[in-house]
């Protein structure tokens, strides 16, 4: 019984310091494209809607939106901000991303198809919470080098 309540003890301490991993993480939320403050070259992909979630002691990100040539897409990926390679799913241009922590509001991204890298992008947080800048740059199905400076509004 002693054993039961030990067990059960450690579960709620992790899951309440899961709770407070994703308190503290500004990049939490849902995101919205403000396009008018963003810039794609011709071919980038355009993410209008970005979900960043807790799932148990990791982070979801669900992304929404369209290719350069018309085409809706949407990913979804699950891992940590360890700098290590987690499976993408949904997406053609790339099978894995990795995050990693630069700062407080900070986040570094490598997108790699097989083990060739094939984008990066650094995702800033605004002090107040309320946007969020991501500057990528990248290879598109076609093999054309990209760049974008998306700004989104926190919803």
């Amino acid at each position: 019984m002693k054993k039961r309540a030990i067990l059960l003890g450690v579960a709620a301490v992790l899951a309440m310091g899961a709770v407070c991993f994703a308190a503290d993480d500004p990049n939490m939320g849902t995101w919205k494209l403000n396009e008018a403050k963003s810039k794609f070259s011709a071919s980038a992909t355009k993410n209008t809607a970005v979900v960043v979630e807790a799932a148990g002691d990791s982070i979801k990100v669900t992304i929404d939106g369209v290719t350069g040539d018309g085409k809706a897409v949407h990913s979804e990926w699950t891992g940590m901000y360890d700098g290590k390679d987690y499976a993408v799913t949904g997406d053609p241009t790339y099978d894995t991303r990795s995050y990693k922590k630069v700062d407080s509001r900070t986040l570094s991204a490598t997108l790699k198809k097989g083990d060739k890298v094939v984008g990066t992008a650094r995702i800033h947080v605004s002090a107040d919470g309320k946007s969020r800048t991501v500057t990528a740059t990248g290879t598109d199905a076609m093999g054309k080098k990209t760049s974008s400076t998306a700004v989104y509004d926190k919803q």
